[in-house]
This record gives structure tokens, C-alpha cells and sequence, in this order.
């Protein structure tokens, strides 16, 4: 039995349907594009993956581990899409894609502009045939500048954002962070700014072009690393965690397992040392605020690690609950699918597919207290092709066989 068997089945009913009507042809691969078209399936629109015939979406290969078949990768980022494959690098294929682009109101791509050009799906191209369209590039780089060209993955973004060297202990290596963390930034970026240009459409009638640099999106993940060296010079290294602007605010040892500590304000301070039984670090002038707790944090953190070591990690929780004290575990991912506060909102759920079970992570945003969003499993390799011609452009059989006797589907 797998985990995912024991994950309670998505609810069908009522699903958010806040971008219905909405067209997306997803012309990307990996996990940043369709992450970004995946938070757009959620909220409702029709989402089209676009996929090369007999290899699909990078992304399918990825692996293992597979699931029936289907990297889970894959399957993580793909849920609430009908997939087509068309090889639009042949005229007729993009000609069909053209047709696609005709009646779409939003279109995803990840290849740098020459490639774009190259291929007939660059802004310029489409717009000249649909004018209300939103053209949505996430690249390495950007359109422009001296790197445009250049390829990225995830890991050099975040390499390249100073991310990884503010991660891991002062006197290790420089560590990545354990998630996609700039694919999944840039394509949050890409469903904000495209949300933002609908908007603005439905307003002027314009369409617009929108592009989303990976490492652009990561280095504006630094924002609050960046903007304190540039106000006063201060070069912060790694340290483990344990270097924050909150004098208090890391990691800390128990008993048995770690926790998370963060005393952000004077009156957390001061609930804490009580808590802990400790009233007088809670009244001495040295630690009133925390300029005072910051310039004695050395101090601070023994005689708090001394008194964490003494119980075990369930107990300090239970207090600090109690004193509304903010603190947490640090869990492992299969503590986390079956953590009851995560559990409880309906977070994790698995999807019936071919007799197996296909995990999935939720939307985790309610509307009017609805967070309801499966709608479709993750689609295979071509699955809906017919479908979407037929239905996005009214084609007949005769004319979607003709594409896929010259080996374009």
C-alpha cells in the first residue's frame, strides 16, 4: 500500500470557477510553466498543454520514481489539463497551432526569444493574429539583455540569486533549497501577472506581452536579504538559520527531536520566559527589546538550548501552544502529509486514474470558504487532442486525421 492509497478522494462538486471561460494554450515544459498554467487550471480556466508527439512535457521523464507509468513529477504539476501533442515545428502543425492561437486568450512559453521567433510563437507573430492575446514568456533570463539567450534551470537561478549561498551551516558548502523554489516562484509570478493583464483586458480590450525571468523572480525572493545590505553594507553569510533580524528566531534542540523558535516581538519574549520558567531573562533590562536581546543572542540562545535539551519536543509544543508562543516541528515530508492542522483543511488528496491513486498537493487558497479544484487528473500523452480541436475549433475527424497522417500528432 502506498501512502497516497490512504489520502481521502478529491471532492467533485462546486469547484472553483473563478477564470471559466478563460482559453490557456501551455506551450511550456518542466515545472515552472506548468506550475504556472496548473494555478490557473485551479481557479478555473481551460487549460490546453501543447505537447511534442511520442516524448510530451520534459517533465514525463523525470524520474524515477514513476507512478503507473508517469513521473510524479510530473504528475504534481499537471492536474485540471487536457494534453494535445502537434509538432509545430512543420508548417502545417503550426498552422494548427495558429488555429489554437486564434481563440485563446492566454498562451505559455518557455523558450528564449530567438527560439520563439525561430518557431512563429513569439509575441509579435501572435498578436498580429490574435490582438487580445496574452503572451506569457518565462525564461532564465528575460526577453532581453546580455543573457537572454542563455539556458537555466532551477538550480542555476538559484545559485544566481544569492539564495544558496544564505542556505546551510557557515562552514559547509552553499545548499539549494529542498523545493523547485525558483521554478515555483517564477510560475507564481507568470498566473499573478497573467490574472493582472485579464483584468486589465477585460478593461482596455489589449492584450499584452508578459515576461518572467527565473532569476529575477528568485532575486526578488532576497528582497529582505538584499535591501539590508544595501542600506548599510552589512554582508550576511549562511549560518544556519541563525542569523535572523528577530533575536530569536532558529532552530533548537529538545529531548529528542528539533523545533522552531521565534520570539518576534517583546510581548512573545516575555510570555516565553515565563512559559519556561524563567521570569527573570523576562525582566532584565538587558533584554527588554530586541536591539538589547540581539546584541546578547549568544547568551540568550545557551541558556534557552540549555533548558529545551531537558524535555522532549512534544512537550515544549504543548506549552508553547498554550502560550500562544509561535513554535513548530520540523517534519519530515511524511510527517507533514499527515499533519492533522494540514489534513483538516483538505489539503492533500488522491485522484482515481486507471485503477491507481494520483496524489496531489491542493490549491491551499479558499474562496468564500472554497478550495475545491479537481477536476481532471493529470492527463496522458495526448489524450484530449481530438477533443480540443473538435471542440476549440469545430474540426471534423477528417480534418484532424490529415494532421496525424503527415505525423504531426
Amino acid at each position: 500500500m502506498l501512502p497516497a492509497d490512504s489520502l481521502p478522494p478529491p471532492p467533485s462538486e462546486n469547484t472553483l470557477r473563478l477564470l471559466d471561460g478563460i482559453r490557456v494554450l501551455d506551450l511550456t515544459t518542466s515545472i515552472a510553466g506548468p506550475y504556472a498554467s496548473l494555478l490557473l487550471a485551479d481557479l478555473g480556466a481551460s487549460v490546453v498543454k501543447i505537447e511534442r508527439p511520442g516524448r510530451g512535457d520534459d517533465c514525463r521523464a523525470w524520474g524515477p520514481p514513476f507512478l503507473d507509468g508517469e513521473s510524479l513529477w510530473f504528475l504534481s504539476v499537471n492536474r485540471n489539463k487536457q494534453s494535445v501533442t502537434l509538432d509545430y515545428s512543420q508548417p502545417a502543425g503550426l498552422e494548427a497551432l495558429h488555429a489554437l492561437v486564434k481563440v485563446a486568450d492566454v498562451i505559455l512559453v518557455n523558450q528564449v526569444a530567438r527560439s520563439q521567433k525561430k518557431l512563429g510563437i513569439d509575441h509579435a507573430t501572435l498578436k498580429a493574429i490574435n490582438p487580445k492575446l496574452i503572451h506569457v514568456s518565462i525564461t532564465g533570463f528575460g526577453l532581453s539583455g546580455a543573457s537572454a539567450d542563455q539556458p537555466c534551470y532551477d538550480l542555476i537561478a538559484e545559485g544566481y540569486s544569492g539564495v544558496m549561498d544564505m542556505t546551510g551551516e557557515a562552514d559547509q558548502d552553499p545548499q539549494k533549497v529542498g523545493t523547485p523554489a525558483a521554478d515555483l516562484l517564477s510560475g507564481t509570478d507568470a498566473a499573478l501577472a497573467t490574472m493582472a493583464a485579464l483584468i486589465d483586458r477585460n478593461r482596455t480590450g489589449n492584450g499584452h506581452a508578459i515576461d518572467v525571468a527565473m532569476v529575477e523572480s528568485m532575486t526578488r525572493f532576497m528582497t529582505p536579504r538584499i535591501i539590508p545590505y544595501l542600506g548599510s553594507g552589512e554582508l550576511l553569510r549562511r549560518s544556519g538559520g541563525k542569523d535572523s533580524v528577530i533575536a530569536i528566531y532558529q532552530t533548537f534542540h529538545t529531548a529528542d527531536d528539533p523545533i522552531t523558535l521565534g520570539l518576534g516581538n517583546d510581548n512573545i519574549w516575555a510570555r516565553f520566559c515565563e512559559a519556561v520558567g524563567r521570569p527573570d531573562m523576562g525582566c532584565d533590562p538587558r533584554f527588554a527589546d530586541n536591539i538589547g536581546r540581539r546584541a546578547a543572542r549568544e547568551e540568550i540562545v545557551r541558556e534557552i538550548q540549555t533548558l529545551l535539551i531537558t524535555q522532549p519536543r512534544a512537550h515544549w509544543l504543548a506549552l508553547f501552544a498554550k502560550a500562544r508562543i509561535p513554535a513548530g516541528p520540523i517534519n519530515r515530508i511524511d510527517q507533514v502529509v499527515t499533519d492533522p492542522t494540514l489534513t483538516e483543511r483538505g489539503l492533500f488528496y488522491s485522484a482515481q486514474r486507471d485503477g491507481f491513486s494520483v496524489p496531489q498537493v491542493g490549491l491551499g487558497i479558499r474562496f468564500d470558504d472554497n478550495n475545491q479544484t479537481f477536476r481532471k487528473a493529470p492527463p496522458r500523452l495526448g489524450e484530449d487532442t481530438r477533443a480540443v480541436f473538435a471542440g476549440w475549433l469545430d474540426w471534423d475527424e477528417e480534418k484532424i486525421q490529415q494532421l496525424g497522417s503527415a505525423g504531426l500528432l
